[in-house]
Formats: structure tokens, C-alpha cells, sequence
């Protein structure tokens, strides 16, 4: 295992001028909302969860323990259902837009991952899980649409053909516990980042044209704590180059990790999430690196959702409208709007604040 090394950050010039840029105004400022847009309460169970289509802030998907995914249209108002994917026999437990929006992929515990037209929510292919483990989370790749990557409860990740659904040679590898999430290197597409039920979280290096995965590394994180949620950003702020990977885990935590171009991992910031029991999720604020500082947001089960500034450790807010756990958090490209799903099927479409949605 590759040992996790504490480090903090020093004041730079750059953060200066992320200062000068942001109009010097405080991340809590940038980070105020002006109340709910929408909200949706179609699903009879938990929307797991959440996420806006890439760099199109009309278009919002989910999908629940109902076993349905639901595709919205926020725009024109008001917001409504464009359609609804429901050929899944138990719930859903992830799933990704590609590249271009016009699919969707999602995983079931049903063992299937179901690939869907988006627009009309035609079921286009099924692609079964031959082990009989449950289907817990996909991927299709940043730089190859026709590369599908899956995790399943029994420890496996394969890479698919999404032409064919047929497995690729050499497309395999394990993790130690349940795979739970997945995530790739967003510069090159040639890191995927796991992480299980046994708290600890692997890199695998994918060829990103022929599918062929190799296990790189494992880093433990916390034995046995469900690390429930894993994101990676290439540069999280102008002060913070190297890139950074953020994780829930079931400890009460959300954990930032710096990669180091030695390819050591380094703890470098710790925040208090409530988070014990549920699936929580995390996200990096897409456009922190133009702003004061670099932002995360989180769900958590006290039924609030965390803004945290990553420089600094401070808490830079907090919105209050579920009742229960909040599940998963997804910005818009432009961070004009937040989303948040929790355990009783209800969505709040969180609306910025006029002064400081960005144009």
C-alpha cells in the first residue's frame, strides 16, 4: 500500500490573482443562494443519484431505488419530465451521460447495465453481469464513447464495447472490497480511480483506444469504512496545481487527496460530513479554479448539504430544505444551478444568487 502523507498549502501569488479575479469577494458571498427554483417529487423511493448533462445546464437526470432514471427539462419553465427509463427490476445504483448527451448508462442491483437513448428513453442494449453480483456503478470514458467501464459488488471491474456490450480482452481487474464508484483522470482519461467497501481506493491504468486495464496501485484509506463516492480533478485551483481527488467516506468524513507527480497520495484536507449508513456523494465545484479559492460540496445525512473551502478548511455554507439524508449533489456547468437528491425521492434545484452566477 502506498502511504498517505499529510501536507498543507502556502499562500501564493496565484491566489492572489484568484483573489483580484473573484472581485475579492469572500467564498461565502460567491456561494449564496437566493433560494429553490424547483422542486421534484415523481419517485416513490430514494434518488440516488444526480447529474446535470455535460456543459448543458437545461437537461438534469436521476435515477432511484424505485428502479427508474427520470430525464428532466429545466427550460423553458415551467420545469417538467422528458422522459422516463423504467425497464430495471430493482434499484439503480449509478449511472453516466456520454460525452455527447445522446446516452445514458446505468447499473442496477438487478445485475444488468442498460444503455438508453436519452431523448426518447428507448432501452438501445442490456448488458448482463455473468458473475451475479449486483451492478454498483459505470463510467463510459471521457476520450473513447465506445468504452464502457463498470464495478460490480463482488470486487470486478471489466471494460465494455458499447457497440457489442461484449467484454473487452484484457479488460479486467479486481478491488478488494465491492467496488462502489469510479472515476477517471480528466487530463489524459488514462488513470481510472476505484474505490470499495473496504476502504481503500486503487488506480488502474486504462489504454484509453483498446479498453486493456492494469491495476497500478492501492492506497488504504480507512479499514473497512465504505468510501461511497470518488471524484478527480487536474487542477483544483491556481494555487493547488497537481491534481486532487475527493472521497466520502463512512467515517463522518469527505477527504481531499493531493497526487504528487511522483505518484505519491498526500491527506491534505479533512472535512466533517455527517455520514455513517447511506451512499453520500461529493462534488468539486467546476469552477473553483477562477475564483477566490477552490470549493466542495457535499450531501450528508443530517438532511444538509456542505459548501467547504479546500484551501482554507473553513466552512463556506450550508442549504437547508430536505428532511432526510441528502444523497447526491451535481452543479451545472456554469454553477448557476445546484441540484440535490435525498431519501425520500425529492429533488431541490438550488438557484445562485443574480450577483454571482457567472456569465
Amino acid at each position: 500500500s502506498t502511504p498517505l502523507l499529510r501536507s498543507g498549502l502556502l499562500p501564493t501569488k496565484a491566489a492572489k490573482a484568484s483573489r483580484a479575479m473573484a472581485g475579492d469577494s469572500s467564498l461565502s458571498e460567491h456561494y449564496a443562494f437566493c433560494g429553490m427554483q424547483h422542486i421534484f417529487d415523481r419517485h416513490r423511493d430514494s434518488v440516488t443519484v444526480i447529474r446535470f448533462a455535460h456543459d448543458d445546464k437545461t437537461r438534469l437526470a436521476c435515477a432511484s431505488r424505485d428502479g427508474t432514471l427520470s430525464v428532466f427539462s429545466l427550460e423553458p419553465e415551467p420545469s417538467s419530465l422528458s422522459c422516463s427509463l423504467e425497464r430495471h427490476e430493482r434499484e439503480v445504483n449509478d449511472f453516466d451521460w456520454s460525452v455527447g448527451n445522446d446516452f445514458i448508462v446505468s447499473a442496477s442491483s438487478d445485475g444488468t447495465y442498460k444503455l438508453w437513448n436519452s431523448v426518447s428513453g428507448e432501452c438501445l442494449r442490456v448488458i448482463l453481469d455473468t458473475s451475479g453480483a449486483k451492478a454498483n456503478c459505470c463510467l463510459f470514458h471521457i476520450h473513447n464513447g465506445n468504452l464502457l467501464i463498470t464495478g460490480n459488488s463482488k470486487g470486478q471491474i471489466k471494460v465494455h464495447n458499447v457497440s457489442t456490450g461484449k467484454l473487452i480482452k484484457g479488460g479486467n481487474s479486481k478491488t478488494a472490497g465491492g467496488v462502489l464508484c469510479l472515476t477517471l483522470d480528466p487530463s489524459d482519461g488514462g488513470g481510472l480511480w476505484a474505490a470499495d467497501t473496504k476502504g481503500s481506493m486503487f488506480l488502474f491504468m486504462i489504454d484509453n483506444v483498446s479498453g486493456h486495464l492494469q491495476r497500478s496501485k492501492r492506497i488504504v484509506v480507512a479499514n473497512n469504512v465504505p468510501i461511497t463516492s470518488i471524484s478527480c480533478r487536474s487542477w483544483i485551483s491556481r494555487e493547488a496545481r497537481d491534481p486532487s481527488l475527493l472521497l466520502s467516506c463512512a467515517d463522518n468524513t469527505l477527504r481531499l487527496y493531493r497526487i504528487m507527480s511522483s505518484g505519491e497520495v498526500y491527506l491534505k484536507r479533512q472535512f466533517p460530513v455527517p455520514h455513517k449508513r447511506e451512499s453520500i456523494r461529493s462534488a468539486f465545484c467546476p469552477l473553483m479554479s477562477f475564483l477566490q479559492g477552490a470549493c466542495v460540496v457535499s450531501g450528508a445525512e443530517d438532511g444538509s448539504v456542505y459548501l467547504y473551502d479546500v484551501e482554507s478548511g473553513s466552512h463556506v455554507n450550508t442549504l437547508q430544505g430536505h428532511s432526510c439524508p441528502v444523497l447526491d449533489v451535481a452543479w451545472s456547468y456554469d454553477e448557476s444551478l445546484l441540484a440535490s437528491c435525498d431519501a425520500q425521492g425529492t429533488i431541490i434545484i438550488w438557484k445562485r444568487s443574480d450577483n454571482f452566477i457567472h456569465k
